[in-house]
């Protein structure tokens, strides 16, 4: 009997055992690899911050972090741990809540849910994936029975590029948006690296061949790729022989992790990783000009660049608001002329539009709806159309270009953008005002609505008491005195003489009021009173009678 229950009470603590285990090995990162069938949720990792796979080295971590835009939201994403910076991630602009689980199934498909959808997969479903590692470099693959590389991050770039990781073409790099939901991006385009604003028609505001920061090392032959390598930004040819460098660093160091960051502003920042400090960026930034990029400021406004970078609405445009012609309106078109003073970041990388005189460029521009400004050069007379706008430069000299920008012809009854919501405010505030003075002047005519019909309807009281006629035609004190004479349980009411015998004519004074002087008195009945003797104020009878 006693055998009998032991058996079940040690296979209960066996399973609790067992249970305990899996429950903490799903709830610690696995260092290096981990192999089919393994699932699980940002909870499942909340202790340690999300991640569930660590490098060896342990400069890396691969797993949930929350995503700028909410912090509810996550994205699978590799962190340089030290330095906490986001390397790459997988499911940008789609975060995925605490419970959604990142799988990796016994068929070898890897994919994150979302909502029991798919929030990010890099389809190796059949491809005999048996394992995925995460690279003391911070490159993850996934690996095959023969440990052949079957897929890796290297090769699908977000925002940031690592150490030996090589760029080529037909990759890219895309910045978050900006507050104007505006993205840069970073290609190998034709033999050159291109950074350009992410535009309808996108705009190119550097190149490696413009750079006068590189140093060549091989004059012949186009550039098909880049990598960071020790402390340079290298360019090689098809055959992998150095053509250019861009000198990072003079610390000339093969163990130092770099990191090239495109950030939402449009600039690609340089960090050095060893030290773990992410503020420990490199002074030399691409672009280097601090207005060179699609929008330092607004758009339409200028930038300016002396010390530190300023942003201000230009003068012409102080009374319009600008808006786009292909928006339906009916309303006729004309361009402002801006004069010869503005620079702008694409025009040193964009073919002109055509070939022409000043007239027919303004032409051009006013006869094509998606034109919002033009630039014509007078050396060349080559014209510039653009159907977007970021910010502009502004020369101290004279710039070699005119510049126009289209607007509505009745735009000058119109607002900027800063002087619309400035006057917005205005508006409201002006509305809340007159809300106020109309809320206190009803509030005021419904207090007098309200003391006049009390007044009436004791006006009719007492004509109903007293009789219409007998009421309206007495003066105040009889209506007064009558009104008493009908009062139920009406006070006691002494003729004058009887109080000037009570008081012994007034002799004995009590004290002073505001509308005479109080007196001691006995009644009759031996009652002692105080009797106010009125002198001389209607206001006061009527005190005393009340």
């Amino acid at each position: 009997m006693e055998l009998r229950g032991f058996f079940p009470f040690m296979m209960s603590i066996c399973l609790s055992i067992v249970l305990l285990s899996e429950k903490s090995v799903a709830n610690i990162p696995v260092i290096g690899s981990i192999y089919s069938v393994f699932e699980g949720s940002q909870i499942n990792w909340l202790d340690y911050g999300g991640m569930f796979l660590l490098s060896n080295n342990s400069n890396f971590s691969f797993g949930f972090s929350s995503t700028k835009e909410e912090l509810a939201l996550f994205s699978l994403s590799i962190i340089h741990v030290h330095s906490a910076i986001v390397v790459w991630t997988a499911n940008r602009g789609f975060g995925v809540r605490d419970y959604d689980k990142f799988v990796f199934d016994k068929t070898g498909n890897v994919y994150l849910e979302k909502e029991g959808g798919i929030a990010w997969s890099p389809h190796t479903a059949g491809k005999g994936v048996t394992s995925i590692k995460l690279q003391d470099s911070g490159n993850l693959v996934l690996l095959g029975n023969d440990s052949r590389v079957l897929w890796q991050s290297f090769s699908y770039p977000t925002d940031t590029l690592l150490s030996n990781q090589l760029f080529f073409e037909g990759m890219r790099l895309v910045s978050e948006p900006n507050s104007n939901n505006l993205s840069s991006y970073l290609e190998m385009k034709s033999g050159d690296a291109i950074l350009y604003g992410g535009f309808q028609t996108p705009q190119p505001y550097w190149s490696m061949a413009n750079e006068y920061r590189k140093v060549i090392t091989k004059e012949d032959g186009p550039v098909t790729s880049a990598s960071l390598i020790s402390n340079s930004w290298s360019f090689f040819d098809h055959n992998q022989n150095l053509i250019l460098e861009f000198i990072l660093s003079d610390d000339f160091s093969f163990d130092v992790t770099w990191a090239a960051v495109l950030g939402d502003d449009g600039f690609i920042s340089f960090y050095s990783l060893h030290n773990g400090d992410q503020s420990n960026a490199v002074t030399m930034k691409i672009p280097q000009n601090e207005c060179s990029t699609p929008e330092p400021c607004d758009p339409y406004y200028h930038c300016e660049f002396l010390t530190k970078k300023k942003c201000y609405c230009p003068l012409e445009l102080s009374n319009h608001w600008i808006g786009s012609p292909c928006d339906g309106s009916k309303s006729s078109i004309q361009l402002l002329n801006m004069g010869d003073k503005l620079d702008y970041f694409a025009l040193e990388f964009v073919s002109p539009y055509a070939n022409c005189d000043l007239k027919g460029c303004r032409d051009a521009c006013v006869s094509n709806c998606s034109c919002l400004m033009l630039f014509f050069e007078n050396n060349s007379g080559n014209c510039f159309l653009f159907d977007e706008i970021g910010s502009f430069q502004l020369r101290n000299g004279t710039s070699k270009f005119i510049s126009c920008i289209k607007l509505p012809s009745d735009a000058g009854q119109r607002l900027n953008p800063a002087k619309k919501e400035s006057n917005s405010q205005n508006h409201l505030r002006i509305v809340m005002i007159a809300t106020t003075i109309f809320l206190l002047a009803s509030c005021l005519l419904f207090l007098g609505y309200w003391f006049h019909q009390r007044n009436k309807r004791m006006l009719q009281f007492f004509e109903d008491v007293m009789g219409k006629d007998n009421f309206s035609c007495q003066d105040d004190d009889i209506q007064v005195e009558n009104f008493l004479e009908i009062l139920s349980r009406n006070p006691n009411r002494y003729s004058y003489k009887d109080l000037q015998t009570a008081t012994n004519n007034f002799s004995v004074k009590l004290g002073q009021g505001g509308f005479g002087s109080v007196y001691k008195g006995m009644l009759p009945d031996g009652t002692q009173i105080a009797v106010k003797k009125l002198e001389g104020t209607n206001q006061g009878k009527r005190e005393f009678r009340t």
